[in-house]
């Protein structure tokens, strides 16, 4: 494929763009020193500038890794246990998958974020422990990024680690990347209540970003010194010899809502289910799926009045969030039933 290698000239350019307030103008020689070392750190590949042994644990306990990951990697663990221990109450993720909100460029909530609080509210009300992931930060809040999958899984499952060590990369300028937030909060939850409206016949593209970046708990590797980091050979030699594509989210319980005003929200909600499924994940129940129109072929601008007066939709929502729960307590309780769960998978992947 062709170089996407910068000169000094461009990439000094583009460096400095975020620096384009003419408030800046009085730090000209600062910038041009930070510049310098940026410059630095990208054409030497300094992607991981700061590391740490590996340690014990892992296959090769003198290899370096990033603190980044092995800061990741123990938040994951920790979260891990949070799942593991018996003695708590019933713990929900609520997905907010809309990018709209007040606080940037539409100036108005979304219809999903007032569909997760009305969930919410209701696990809420019910002793849960409740935790909102609101993907809409990525559109209004500073320093809140979701880079895109490099699809490592894709040259052989054992690169693709988990959590990601694809991000930060500091060489390129990819920072502040949410999900090493994000992973945690998934591992740690009983059950997962996605809402999502449709988007151009797709999930919203926050959305699709998390789907993706996510595909390393799906058989992703948890020791990045098997692979000498991205060592695609050794990767594909692992993977070919005895990769067994751990299933790091198995067994948590889902919900999903999703809502559209003309079509395409039976699609969205099939491919977000279809999506958790393959995760190993399982669905609470007929009544935790629903797709829905809200405001069919009526002008935008009355939507949320539509929303106010779906008493409807707003009683399934709150019926999806009410079988999530549910079905998370009988789990917990060891009363949940899923039926050829000892079956031997006859493939992986």
């Amino acid at each position: 494929m062709p170089s996407v290698e910068l000169g000094e000239e461009e990439f000094r350019e583009r460096y400095l763009q975020q620096f384009a307030d003419p408030k800046f103008a009085d730090l000209k020689e600062e910038l041009d020193r930070i510049a310098a070392v940026a410059w630095d750190g990208y054409s030497n590949s300094r992607k991981a500038p700061v590391t740490a042994k590996a340690g014990p644990g892992y296959a090769d306990p003198d290899y370096d890794l990033s603190v980044d990951w092995i800061a990741a990697k123990a938040a994951v663990d920790a979260a891990q246990r949070e799942y593991d221990s018996a003695d708590r109450p019933p713990r929900l993720l609520f997905v907010n998958a809309s990018s709209r909100s007040e606080h940037t460029c539409p100036g108005e909530s979304s219809k999903s974020w007032r569909m997760v609080k009305m969930a919410a509210d209701l696990a809420k009300a019910d002793a849960a422990e409740v935790t909102i992931l609101d993907l809409s930060r990525l559109a209004s809040e500073y320093g809140r990024n979701i880079y895109p999958c490099k699809a490592c899984f894709s040259t052989a499952a054992p690169l693709c680690h988990w959590p990601c060590s694809c991000y930060p990369n500091h060489s390129l300028g990819q920072v502040q990347d949410w999900m090493n937030d994000i992973y945690p909060m998934w591992v740690k939850a009983d059950g997962i209540f996605i809402v999502s409206p449709v988007n151009w016949y797709q999930v919203s593209s926050p959305l699709k970003l998390m789907m993706d970046r996510l595909v390393c708990a799906d058989g992703g590797n948890p020791d990045p010194t098997l692979t000498h980091g991205k060592d695609a050979e050794t990767a594909k030699a692992i993977e070919l010899d005895h990769w067994n594509y751990p299933r790091h989210l198995a067994g948590r319980l889902y919900a999903v809502v999703s809502h559209g005003d003309v079509e395409g929200a039976e699609n969205v909600r099939r491919s977000i289910s279809d999506w958790l499924r393959f995760m190993k994940l399982e669905p609470a129940g007929p009544k935790a799926e629903v797709d829905r129109y809200v405001g069919y072929w009526k002008p935008y601008a009355i939507s949320h009045d539509e929303l106010d007066g779906d008493l409807g939709m707003q009683g399934e929502v709150r019926n999806a969030a009410a079988t999530l729960l549910e079905a998370v307590k009988l789990k917990r309780a060891g009363k949940w039933v899923a039926a050829g769960a000892s079956l031997h998978e006859p493939r992986q992947k």
